[in-house]
């Protein structure tokens, strides 16, 4: 079952602006995650590009492209959608693994899964 895990108050995240990042434990490995705003929905991801699994981030918790339209990775120039995490132009192998989120009460919470637990899940 599902379980809700805070990240943040949803006014750290603007829209097209710095990410927050936190840490998921995926397929029992440490990996480094994100959370943005883009059109004022709140969407997150592991932080690992599809081309090659190394993380994103151009500056500590920048992804977006200079038009503020696209999630881009540093490494390749792969640019991802915001909204779905799919690979729209670039070197890149389908799309990025997005974490379920929810936004109540200026709260934002990802949300684990199978696969996808909170880093100090034993």
């Amino acid at each position: 079952m599902a379980e809700a895990v805070y990240l943040c108050q949803s006014a750290q995240l603007q829209d097209s602006g710095a990410a927050v990042p936190f840490e998921v434990r995926y397929f029992s490995q440490s990996c480094a995650a994100f959370a943005v705003r883009y059109a004022g929905t709140v969407y997150a991801y592991l932080n690992r590009c599809s081309h090659v699994p190394m993380e994103m981030d151009y500056q500590p918790n920048q992804f977006f492209d200079l038009t503020g339209h696209w999630l881009i990775c540093a490494t390749h120039g792969a640019l991802y959608a915001p909204q779905t995490g799919q690979c729209r132009l670039g070197p890149c192998r389908g799309g990025l693994v997005k974490i379920e989120v929810s936004e109540g009460d200026d709260m934002v919470h990802w949300h684990t899964s199978e696969h996808l637990q909170p880093e100090n899940y034993l």
